[in-house]
């Protein structure tokens, strides 16, 4: 059992853009999925998909590249563990490098990104920085 299935899964993402790989597997849960989707959205991996057994259900990440065969997610951060939880209200959600990451939030209304947080003026647990 993992301590913190959420730095895994980052873990994971960051070593097979390193290790230029087309796609990463990991265990599936609806937190991993959710974070998988908000990626997506922003463009940051190429997309997931689910492979359906209901025993271990696994999830798979695409990891996107750039046309030097860069990996377009230069840095992931893990930023509220289970050892010391981050949370922040609505006017001190983080911004990434000058705007140009991410944060992802847990919220009262899912899991979001920081600037859908502050339009849609909630604040929540500080889950990861991506840039």
């Amino acid at each position: 059992m993992l301590t913190d299935p959420i730095a895994d899964m980052l873990t994971r993402i960051r070593n097979g853009g390193h290790a230029r790989l087309r796609s990463v597997r990991m265990p599936e849960s609806r937190i991993k999925r959710e974070l998988a989707r908000v990626l997506a959205e922003t463009g940051y991996i190429l997309g997931f998909e689910s492979d359906g057994d209901a025993k271990k259900p696994q999830l798979s990440i695409g990891i996107r590249y750039d046309d030097r065969a860069q990996p377009i997610i230069e840095g992931l951060q893990r930023v509220s563990k289970p050892g010391c939880r981050v949370y922040v209200g609505v006017e001190t959600i983080p911004i990434v490098r000058n705007g140009l990451g991410i944060a992802i939030l847990s919220t009262p209304r899912g899991i979001m990104t920081d600037a859908q947080a502050r339009d849609a003026r909630v604040g929540g647990e500080v889950l990861a920085e991506v840039w």
